[in-house]
Order: C-alpha cells, then structure tokens, then sequence
C-alpha cells in the first residue's frame, strides 16, 4: 500500500491509499475555498452520563445533491471535487462539516471507490483489503493524535439510514470520550471476569459457535453471526477467531480472508428481501477498545453489521420503547434472521 498525504484549498488533510507504488499523486485542489468554521461544542448529560456534541454548523451541510454534482466524485471534465485527482482507489479526507473537531476530537470521510454508481459489496476483494488497510492505517494515525480516546471507523449506506451522498463512502470518528456503547461493554466485560474468571468476548463468541444456530458465517479466522439478543431485525457481528483489541492487532492471515468474508456478507444483506430491493440500507461499523482501557486486551475487536429494514417494504423505526427508553423490541427472531441469511448464499 502506497499512502501520499496532502492538503485540500482550505487546509483539511487529505490521504490517497494506492495498491501500486508507482502511483503519483500531485494534483492540487483549485477550489477558491475559505477555512472551516465549526461550531462543535462538547456537552456532557449528568442524568445519563454520556457527551452530546452540539455541531450547529451541520444544518449548512451538503444535501443529497444530482449525481452530476456529486462531491466525493474524482476531479474531471473541469469540475472540481474534494478529491483533486482525476482517479483515485482509496481516499479518506477531513469532513468539512464535522461534527467533532480540533481538541474535541477529529472527523474523516472515506471514499472506497471513485465509481459513484458502486458500493461496497460491488468491490474486488483486493480494493476490499485496501480499505482494511486504510482503516487500520487511520487507526493508528489518530491514536497518536492529542486527546482522541476511540477511533470507530463505519458507514452508512441508504437515504432510508440518512445517508446524504449517494457516492459509496464511510466514515471515521476519533473520539475524545469513550462511546456510551462502548462503556456499557466494558462495565460488562469487567462483571464478566469478576463473576466468572472468563472473558466475556470469548465465551459469547464460544457459545454461539457450540449452539451454531445463529451462525451465518465460518472462516479459518473469523466468524460471524447473529446474536442471541440482537436488537434489530437482521443483524450480523463479525468476529476474529483470536481475540485483539484493535484493527491494529490483526495478523495478515485475518486480514488476507476478511475481505472474502465481509463482502460475502453485504452481498447476502443485498439478497435478503428479494430482486425487487437490493442494496439493503445498511450500518456497519468497528468496535475497538479504547485506547484509555486499563484492561484494553481484554476487548474484541468486532464489526457490527445491521439493517434498520424489517422485512419488504417495511422499516424497522425506532418509537416510543426504543427512542424514548432504549429498550428494544426486535420484530425478527434472531434464528430466523441467521436461517435467512444462510439461504441467500452466493451460488
């Protein structure tokens, strides 16, 4: 992987990940653009304990604009983008509406192929295996980066999700907190070993590959499944066969069959609901231990994988109980949502 670093017009740091080592990245961003200005403010919640990122200047950001004016497109014909170049493999940028920003954290957008009419399940597996790369990559960058606690790199795939640009991209969030979710695993992961001696990532990874009824998916070195809780209909997590805290601690053997896996997944999610609605709308995204954990080896990497499509035609919408208290009612029995994904196999 070859990794060339630059600056758009308006000083945000922007990143090429190549395949190729003679890949030469020179072009340079034309736009006449002023500096960011952000209004993102940290607010932490007593009565419940999280931070709440108040980002006023999100409301300007850019809204599903015609595919012809799309801006994560590559720089061609002479309009210009935020990618400069004409072509690209990989990119990951600096958002320019982010919602965390300087001391109160850092916000990335990732472009996993210059194709606007693609996704991610539309990838080779090698370009697959870049983006892991990148992943990992930024991982590592943002971890040195002062006051960032959690990295969480995911995407968001569907105008039913939210999503505002069309082009098939991801994001990354550098925390400067640790995550509610996070927290309520690792107060869990510490009951867990106090109760019992064991690893909690561990023993939920061993019991569901000795019940098997909610696995989707076996590789040598991952796994993945439906859990037996699962919140929301159709929903996958993707674990390393050998427990490591971060993307970081992948070996290359789990990094070289992960692509083969992941997107084998996201191709059965575009399957679930018949010809008549592929492209599920999706979330997918990586839990890493934080770096501030006590006990950070301790924490199993994993990629949560979900649907908020309930069945055909249907959404999955998040009402009174589940917004309103966080306790989730799931329409779909864990089961049948592994037995479905197991019949929609690729040939």
């Amino acid at each position: 992987m070859k990794k060339t670093t630059t600056l758009l017009a308006d000083g945000r740091e922007l990143i090429y990940y190549d395949s190729a080592d003679a890949v030469v990245r020179d072009a340079v961003d034309r736009r006449p653009l002023e500096s960011v200005a952000t209004t993102s403010e940290l607010r932490y919640d007593r009565l419940l304990g999280d931070t709440v990122a108040i980002a006023s200047h999100r409301q300007g950001r850019t809204y599903h604009p015609p595919a012809d004016q799309c801006p994560l497109d590559p720089t061609r014909d002479g309009r210009l983008t935020e990618i400069p170049a004409a072509d690209y493999e990989v990119v990951v940028f600096e958002n320019r509406f982010p919602s965390l920003t300087g001391d109160q954290g850092r916000c990335e957008v990732v472009c996993f192929t210059s194709d606007h009419d693609s996704s991610f399940a539309d990838l080779t597996p090698a370009r697959a295996r870049l983006v892991l790369d990148a992943w990992t990559d930024r991982t590592q960058d943002l971890s040195q980066l002062p006051g960032i606690v959690q990295v969480f790199p995911f995407e968001n795939r569907g105008e039913e999700i939210g999503v505002t640009l069309g082009h098939p991209h991801g994001q990354i969030y550098g925390y400067p907190f640790v995550t509610p979710r996070t927290s309520l695993m690792l107060a869990r992961l510490a009951e867990h070993r106090e109760r019992t001696g064991g690893n909690l990532f561990d023993d939920v990874l061993a019991a569901e590959i000795s019940d098997g009824s909610r696995i989707v998916l076996a590789g040598e070195h991952w796994t993945a499944f439906v859990p037996f809780a699962a919140h929301w209909p159709y929903e996958v997590h993707l674990y390393p066969n050998r427990r490591v805290p971060d993307l970081l601690g992948l070996d290359e053997d789990a990094r070289a069959e992960f692509p083969h896996l992941y997107l084998e997944l996201l191709r059965r999610f575009d399957r679930i609901f018949g010809p008549d609605q592929p492209r599920t709308p999706y979330i997918s995204g990586w839990h890493q231990a934080p770096f501030t954990a006590p006990d950070r080896r301790d924490f199993a990497l994993h990629l949560e994988l979900f649907t908020i499509r309930r069945t055909s035609g249907k959404l999955k919408f998040l009402a009174g109980s589940e917004s309103g208290m966080g306790a989730f009612v799931n329409d779909v029995p864990p089961e049948s949502a592994a037995q479905r994904l197991r019949e929609v196999a690729s040939k």
